[in-house]
């Protein structure tokens, strides 16, 4: 049960999807500092003497300074888990009414799907920027493209040629074991 919903869990950080939806114009990439999205996800772990698995759904997410809160749902839009993070605490509440908290997001992460995940760097991976131990590869028009950052490689998938443009699919990698893939279906700032 704890690597089902570890995985689960975990899979709200990504998905898969393959018909492009428009993305509503907001202000660019650069401009952006509290945002929400709606996306779908989909999580592929491969641990070394295990089993490999799989999960996908939905998630809502809203970011606004350093606090995130992110809905967590099935494929069919039943709620799975709920994530609120501040610098303060962090809390995961379940569908079943369970509640976890923890004053680091990351470690919270880590106690319930047994992986430590970059809750803390994903606002800004998202955005394509970067912490002071990171490089960025970009692409023709000066967006990026690649990140690699703490042991994740971060690719970035863009419908518009906007250099400003948000990215529409972003997929992280680390040591081929997790991979994470999200499809963001609307962007949306947060006044």
């Amino acid at each position: 049960m704890k690597r089902r919903l570890g995985i689960g869990l975990a899979g709200l950080w990504l998905t898969a999807c393959t018909t492009p939806l428009p993305i509503a114009p907001i202000s660019s990439r650069e401009a952006i500092i509290d945002f929400s999205l709606e996306a779908r996800f989909a999580l592929k772990v491969n641990l070394p003497q295990q089993a490999p698995q799989s999960s996908g759904g939905r998630l809502s997410w809203v970011h606004r300074n350093t606090d995130n809160q992110v809905l967590v749902s099935s494929p069919l839009g039943y709620g799975i888990a709920e994530i609120r993070t501040t610098p303060a605490i962090s809390t995961l509440r379940t569908a079943d009414g369970k509640t976890r908290e923890s004053t680091d997001p990351d470690a919270l992460m880590e106690a319930v799907t047994g992986q430590r995940l970059p809750v803390t760097r994903l606002p800004a991976w998202l955005l394509g920027r970067s912490g002071t131990n990171a490089t960025i590869e970009q692409d023709a028009v000066g967006r990026p493209a690649r990140l690699h950052e703490a042991g994740w490689a971060i690719e970035y998938d863009y419908e518009s040629e906007s250099p400003g443009a948000l990215p529409v699919r972003v997929t992280l990698h680390r040591d081929n074991e997790i991979e994470l893939r999200l499809r963001i279906e609307e962007w949306k700032e947060q006044p």
